[in-house]
């Protein structure tokens, strides 16, 4: 019931995810990241610890195949997930459960991977890789607001819209961008507004921390 992006930018190494849903906070239980592992969205009939344990496997070395390999392995409703991993390698992993709601289905491309059901249709995911592969701009979270801004305005999930939400880490031990819209009429819009405001007050300040010089 979710659309979602992960990437890992191939300048830089930073690492993000980017969702929607007409469901409330869907920050909440569909992103999974962290510094030097791996990005995961895990949605559909959301099963949080396929990105809580895909990330402790990550940790213990198996690409994002394997990662996905195992936590379907122990899932035993795996027909019901869709699941989409990007490792800090760039290597793209996931799968589109049988039971999920259509439509659904999802896109690898380089370093990144795009996932979402129960949606208008097939052009939702086709628009958010074309616009995440052409976009004009090489920072990640920008390039990710933008794959998610194209999702919605492609239709995005079929029942509305209700939250959405983007976390980005780089090579500090907490995030780069971590934000959220759990309730809220057009949230991606709102994201994007939230965003350019925090933009303006949090990131120069972060950005001068000894971790990003």
């Amino acid at each position: 019931m979710t659309f979602s992006i992960v990437a890992r930018c191939q300048e830089t190494g930073m690492l993000g995810v980017a969702a929607s849903t007409a469901r409330p906070a869907v920050g909440s239980l569909v992103i999974h990241l962290e510094t030097g592992l791996g990005a995961i969205a895990t949605q559909a009939a959301v099963n949080p610890y396929l990105g809580i344990n895909g990330l402790i496997y990550l940790k213990e070395g198996l690409s994002a195949e394997e990662v996905v390999a195992r936590v379907r392995a122990e899932d035993e409703e795996e027909e019901k997930r869709q699941l989409i991993i990007v490792d800090q390698e760039g290597r793209v992993a996931g799968y589109t459960g049988c039971d999920t709601v259509p439509w659904a289905g999802h896109i690898f491309g380089k370093e990144y991977a795009v996932a979402g059901n129960m949606l208008v249709g097939e052009q939702v995911t086709q628009r958010m890789a074309s616009v995440y592969e052409n976009s004009k701009h090489v920072y990640l979270p920008l390039r990710l607001l933008e794959a998610l801004e194209a999702g919605q305005e492609a239709g995005g999930d079929k029942r509305g819209k209700q939250s959405a939400a983007i976390k980005v880490v780089h090579e500090a031990p907490y995030p780069l961008v971590d934000l959220r819209v759990d309730e809220h009429d057009d949230p991606v819009k709102e994201l994007r507004r939230i965003y350019h405001a925090a933009e303006i007050n949090l990131f120069p300040y972060l950005k001068t921390l000894p971790i990003y010089k």
